[in-house]
């Protein structure tokens, strides 16, 4: 445990505001965040946590749209040592899962400072997490779009766009559900499917499909259940490619274990296409004023544009660190293994599994570091440092 993390810059950290902590440093207090700082003081293990902004859980308080639920079942998001209330739904809202978060802070007296970011550690955890920041696509002509252009991160409903003509870019479980919710408000969207995309009926037989394909999985080979979620999945949804939606080549599991692409889980969106609500177009080849051409020759008049295109780790912006991290933001080692690099550094929440990877991160990342913890506590060695400064720029 003897490297220091530089981060941000090399100036002198022992010149900046410091504060000594005997245990890790956690950045970012989102769910990820708060899961290994429960286990961690579940271990008895002391930490901080540092937030650059002025809440826990700023993607789901300030940057998602008013109708989310949790795409899964609450059983599979729950965060570990507290289930969530048995009087909340099976998908729970957006109000109710950051009232659960607060709760769990509450519960485990983790109180992170904010506006904070970390200058340098010993024992680092990043938790800042897969959706840090949006991902900008780069369309001729978008700069000068003569209409609205606004990021899904900004969207909350679709009332301001009612009566619009509305570009939605982006066919995932964002795109499709503010389509659905544009079309709710009486706006006119056009969704772009660029490339092929698994949709998923989001319950089959009144089980949730996640779940049954977990159930499956307990018995059958990835490549069995993948064939009958898609031939359940055609019973249900019939066939989608007529409207444009194509399938890809491998099954939503091995897409989703190999490139961690999720599938889409349909709450509405399709009955809305099939009923020419929402109208599905392919993909972009460059904007003009208020015009838009598409790949196959064919021009839309639009009044807005809905920027559905994602979001991406910014941990390469931040961290001097080059061993662990790839230059996409992800650990190098994939899951399981990509929770632990060398000399204290620690990623929680970069699975693309969702909330339950970041929870068995957060389990053996405390796990791991307990064991150290204790080990230099009980022989009296050198106590941990950490430091830390106010945020100046946004990393």
């Amino acid at each position: 445990m003897e490297n220091l993390f530089r981060l941000v810059d090399h100036e002198d950290f022992f010149s900046k505001r410091c504060i000594w902590v005997n245990g890790p440093v956690i950045v970012g207090a989102g769910p990820s965040g708060l899961a290994t700082a429960a286990c961690l003081r579940d271990e008895g293990v002391p930490f901080v946590v540092l937030e650059r902004a002025d809440c826990i859980a700023s993607l789901w308080q300030r940057r998602t749209y008013d109708r989310l639920k949790l795409h899964l079942p609450k059983q599979f998001c729950q965060l570990p040592k507290l289930p969530f209330p048995e009087d909340f739904p099976e998908y729970p809202s957006k109000k109710q899962f950051i009232d659960y978060l607060e709760t769990y802070a509450e519960k485990f007296e983790i109180n992170p400072q904010f506006n904070e970011c970390v200058q340098s550690a010993r024992w680092l955890v990043v938790a800042t997490g897969e959706n840090a920041e949006c991902v900008r696509p780069d369309i001729e002509g978008l700069s000068e779009f003569k209409g609205d252009i606004v990021y899904a991160s900004d969207y909350k409903s679709g009332e301001p766009f009612k009566g619009k003509k509305v570009l939605v870019v982006g066919c995932g479980n964002s795109g499709m559900e503010l389509s659905l919710d544009l079309c709710n408000h009486h706006a006119s969207p056009s969704m772009v499917v660029r490339s092929s995309v698994h949709v998923l009926p989001r319950e089959i037989f009144g089980l949730s499909t996640f779940e049954l394909a977990v159930l499956m999985l307990k018995w059958l080979p990835l490549w069995l259940v993948d064939k009958l979620l898609l031939i359940l999945t055609w019973f249900i949804l019939g066939n989608i490619e007529k409207y444009g939606i194509k399938r890809p080549s491998k099954g939503p599991l091995e897409l989703k274990n190999t490139k961690g692409k999720t599938p889409v889980l349909d709450i509405g969106t399709l009955e809305k296409i099939r009923s020419g609500g929402i109208n599905v177009v392919p993909g972009i080849k460059r904007f003009n004023n208020r015009d838009v051409e598409l790949v196959n020759g064919e021009k839309l008049h639009v009044d807005a544009v809905v920027l559905a295109t994602g979001y991406r780790s910014n941990v390469p912006s931040w961290l001097q660190e080059c061993e662990f991290f790839s230059k996409n933001g992800y650990p190098k080692m994939p899951f399981p293994h990509g929770w632990k690099g060398n000399s204290g550094l620690y990623a929680v929440g970069f699975t693309k599994r969702g909330l339950s990877g970041a929870s068995s991160d957060a389990v053996n990342i405390a796990q791991d570091i307990s064991k150290v913890w204790k080990q230099e506590t009980k022989q009296k060695k050198q106590r941990t440092i950490a430091c830390h400064r106010r945020c100046i720029s946004q990393f």
